[in-house]
């Protein structure tokens, strides 16, 4: 068993080396191919990477040493290397609506936006086979397991950390694919339109109640303050002539108006002062 494993390892390194050297001369081909059709060969030799894009280039199959290149002009060798073009920028993918069976078994509707952007082009490429359509795909299945862990009225009210976990789950996930999440967004919430009305009517009746409830104290208020008013107007037959005074001035706003006194009011208020 001992003689097999080191024989398989001898004949895995024994493949390395062939490979090498194959590739070394495939190398220098090229190179000669290079020199003896310059300057033609330089027209595909030279390739230019704008400032926001970078350049991973394979060489027999291999990733070339060095990392990505660009922004700028770059060299590949005919034949032998290929390249990628990644783009840096910022990505905005809007996720389509979402129907989403929350905690407390109501369906609703719920879409967001998500913006992300390649943060190392090498990974992106060798990691996995499409980065873009990965992370769309994931920041759907992120968004639905999300809203159907969460009730309503958290759903509803608590928007920015759902956003803030939804981008750290995502951003984690994606590190590997060489991928950075940079904000997730919830754009809308919809919901059924009977859950609609019902919430519109439960809404309508609290306030109701709160409207009833204020009315009740301010009567309460002014029933306490009638009664104080009151026992200080009893204590001056003059205060309550002034106070019928007032009253009568407040009827008369009109021209209209035809007041007819029952009693003199000079005889009341001399009665009430000789009392």
């Amino acid at each position: 068993m001992y003689d097999l494993f080191v024989s398989g390892n001898a004949s895995s390194e024994q493949i390395v080396e062939e490979s090498k050297t194959c590739g070394k001369i495939l190398t220098v081909l090229s190179w000669i191919i290079v020199i003896l059709t310059m300057p033609f060969s330089l027209m595909v030799c030279f390739k230019v990477v704008q400032e926001y894009e970078r350049a991973v280039i394979f060489r027999l199959g291999r990733l070339l040493s060095g990392g990505a290149k660009g922004p700028g002009i770059f060299f590949i060798l005919p034949c032998i290397d290929a390249y990628a073009r990644v783009d840096l920028r910022t990505r905005t993918y809007d996720i389509p609506p979402q129907e989403v069976l929350t905690k407390d078994s109501v369906t609703v509707s719920v879409d967001a936006v998500v913006y992300y952007r390649v943060s190392n082009a090498t990974v992106s490429i060798a990691n996995v086979e499409n980065a873009h359509h990965s992370t769309r795909l994931l920041a759907q299945t992120t968004l639905r397991n999300i809203m159907g862990q969460r009730p309503l009225h958290e759903i509803l009210s608590e928007r920015e950390s759902i956003s803030q976990h939804m981008k750290a789950l995502l951003d984690e996930a994606t590190d590997s694919w060489g991928i950075n999440v940079e904000r997730v967004e919830i754009k809308d919430v919809r919901l059924p339109v009977q859950l609609q009305r019902a919430m519109a009517a439960e809404a309508e009746a609290a306030r109701e109640a709160r409207a009833k409830v204020i009315a009740a104290e301010g009567e309460q208020k002014a029933s306490r303050a009638l009664r104080e008013a009151s026992e200080v107007i009893g204590d001056s037959p003059a205060a309550l002539q002034l106070r019928y005074l007032q009253t009568l001035t407040k009827i008369c706003t009109s021209k209209s108006s035809t007041i007819i006194y029952p009693i003199p009011i000079d005889m009341r208020l001399k009665s009430s002062v000789e009392n």
